[in-house]
């Protein structure tokens, strides 16, 4: 399967980690529509559907833009950032509308929505409204060889690690190891 990371702590913070090590060479687990089906999959989104490479793209677009919304380049230019939102409200739009009414019988029932990849990856760009017009942190991991992204839900709002039991454990133990060496 993928090498997925979901300490993000939300579906489109998770999008973007599916480019791994950004601190380094980052590195593209999207490769193919099957992988975007697993990690759809894992995400609890969808399951079964069969995804082709049109959705590859669309997921990769979508992920760009919550990237240029969320870490904005030094110097943005307008036309990236209204591309980038543009491109997100596209995805919104295709989110599923709730069930519909159907008849079974002479009893009445409710019919969820087909599932889709973009009904799937419209939830994913509802995630981003929601988190790119709320006052929630994002961050990216202070493990100089990391650089996964999270939203920092933490008490005082200074969360350091994607999470402790990878990065934060580490750099505690190679500060005290430093510290145990030198004393």
């Amino acid at each position: 399967m993928g090498d997925w990371v979901w300490d993000g702590g939300r579906l489109s913070i998770d999008l973007l980690n599916t480019v791994r090590d950004r601190a380094k060479t980052p590195r593209e687990t999207l490769l193919t529509p099957s992988d975007l089906a697993a990690w759809l999959s894992e995400a609890d989104l969808l399951a079964g559907v069969r995804v082709g490479g049109q959705a590859l793209e669309s997921a990769r677009r979508l992920r760009a833009a919550i990237d240029t919304l969320v870490f904005p380049p030094e110097r943005p230019e307008a036309s990236a950032a209204d591309e980038a939102v543009t491109a997100v409200n596209a995805m919104a739009a295709e989110a599923p509308s709730g069930p519909r009414l159907a008849r079974d019988g002479d009893r009445l029932v409710a019919v969820p929505p087909e599932p889709s990849v973009s009904a799937a990856l419209a939830l994913v760009a509802l995630d981003a409204v929601d988190l790119l017009t709320g006052d929630e942190l994002v961050r990216v991991c202070a493990a100089h060889d990391c650089g996964i992204r999270f939203a920092d839900r933490s008490p005082a709002r200074n969360r350091q690690w994607c999470s402790m039991r990878r990065c934060g454990n580490r750099t505690k133990a190679r500060r005290h190891y430093t510290r145990s060496a030198g004393g």
